[in-house]
């Protein structure tokens, strides 16, 4: 009980300054309104996430969550941290931070601290105490092991917010077995749908069953923040990579689910929609898409290819796809015939959608993305090294949603954590660092 009343006057004073959670410790029903923000405030300004997370699903998760303001709190093992650091090469431009690492964990504070040990669990338990949102992706039943699954926490800290991100989930057969992105994609389907027709499965490029999950993940915890603000209670969210992945089936499983349809690779194109895909043209790559008969007619006529349209084997999608290769030869010997540069120009202003294929390079040279200004430089630690991000992709017209803190090194903010934020004294610190429970 006496725990239990310190977090509460802890947490009272602490929320004096929170915008999003006005109101919680009085019931949560103030009806005090929520005052227009000028520009400057972030969302989830006051809001401090407690992350116990690594390689790219948690991270990511949080990572949004930071872009929106709130105060991330990245718990590393002292010594090695977060296993994407080492994720190199390549690695930062004079650093030996990994530049995987830097992509999904700005905005963030670095606190090493060894909670295998009594006093570094103490350490965890008071942070708890102190934020409103715990995000871990370990193993399910890992953090049991030393009272930090959510029953134990929910016990001495009922306002917390507890996000579980595993590969599985925490129930079925295959619950402890571990979570990486290539696996759960091979579960869910998405390998088997990726690819060319004629070839084998695919990864993609990036991680993007990682990426979904935290998203899934950062949803979830606004809508608990969200639902907490009116009954003033925490709750477990479990995300797992597995379900995610099949959900973003999307009309893939629909197509198995209600007509029985196998899933397939398709290279660029679409199982349902024709022409949808890449062309090869006489340097590169083209995507055209038209999805309606009056998209179809359009490129058609801009192709000069208007035979097309009095023939009965491409009169509605339907018959497209069932002609699906006739209709794509036709179209890659025209497409063929010219540059991918002089495609653009010739498709300039055309009602159907058109693009190139673009190179990495060719992406952040694009004068679009230039204008847009997404690229964000900051400089590490010590001065020494320029990182640069992409940033947040949401824009909020009366909140920030931005890039304000670089990745941070090893340790970079232990000691302030724990002496601005626990209020622990000099001696407690340093006796804490000289014991190897923090670093």
């Amino acid at each position: 009980m006496a725990l239990l009343r310190l977090w509460s006057l802890q947490r009272k004073q602490r929320l004096q300054t929170s915008t999003l959670m006005n109101g919680l410790v009085d019931g949560f029903c103030s009806s005090r309104p929520i005052s227009s923000t000028s520009g400057s405030q972030s969302a989830l300004d006051g809001i401090k996430v407690l992350d116990l997370t690594r390689i790219v699903a948690g991270p990511f998760c949080t990572m949004v969550l930071g872009d929106l303001g709130a105060e991330i709190i990245k718990i590393e093992q002292p010594g090695t941290g977060d296993e994407s650091r080492i994720w190199g090469p390549p690695f930062c431009e004079g650093s030996s931070m990994s530049c995987y690492f830097a992509s999904v964990n700005r905005n963030k504070k670095s606190v090493c601290v060894d909670f295998k040990t009594s006093q570094g669990l103490d350490v965890i338990k008071d942070l708890v105490l102190q934020c409103d949102v715990l995000v871990e992706n370990f193993v399910p039943g890992k953090l049991g092991k030393f009272g930090l699954d959510y029953d134990s926490i929910h016990s001495f800290a009922p306002h917390l917010i507890y996000c579980s991100i595993t590969g599985f989930g925490t129930e079925g057969p295959y619950k402890q077995k571990p979570g990486y992105d290539v696996i759960a994609s091979s579960y869910g389907g998405l390998l088997h749908i990726t690819g060319p027709q004629d070839g084998g499965p695919c990864k993609p490029g990036v991680a993007l069953t990682d990426i979904a999950t935290g998203l899934y993940a950062h949803g979830a915890i606004m809508a608990a923040l969200l639902q907490r603000n009116k009954d003033g209670k925490g709750q477990r969210i479990d995300c797992d990579l597995l379900s995610t992945q099949i959900s973003c089936l999307i009309n893939v499983a629909s197509n198995y689910l209600n007509a029985g349809l196998e899933g397939g690779r398709y290279g660029t194109a679409h199982p349902s929609i024709v022409p949808y895909e890449s062309f090869p043209t006489a340097n590169g790559y083209l995507t055209v898409g038209a999805g309606s008969n009056q998209q179809f007619c359009s490129l058609c006529k801009v192709l000069h290819m208007e035979h097309l349209l009095q023939d009965e084997r491409y009169s509605s999608n339907s018959a497209r796809v069932e002609n699906r290769c006739s209709l794509i030869e036709e179209l890659s010997r025209t497409f063929a015939t010219k540059t991918t540069e002089e495609w653009m120009a010739v498709l300039e202003g055309s009602p159907f959608p058109f693009g190139p294929v673009n190179t990495v390079s060719q992406v952040f040279n694009d004068a679009h993305v230039k204008e847009i200004k997404l690229v964000k430089s900051m400089t590490l630690e010590g001065g020494g090294s320029e990182v640069r991000v992409v940033g947040p992709p949401v824009r909020f017209s009366g909140s920030q949603n931005s890039v304000r803190l670089p990745p941070p090194l090893l340790g970079q903010h232990t000691r302030h954590v724990l002496k601005d934020l626990l209020d622990y004294s000099d001696d407690k610190i340093l006796q804490l660092i000289e014991s190897g429970v923090v670093q």
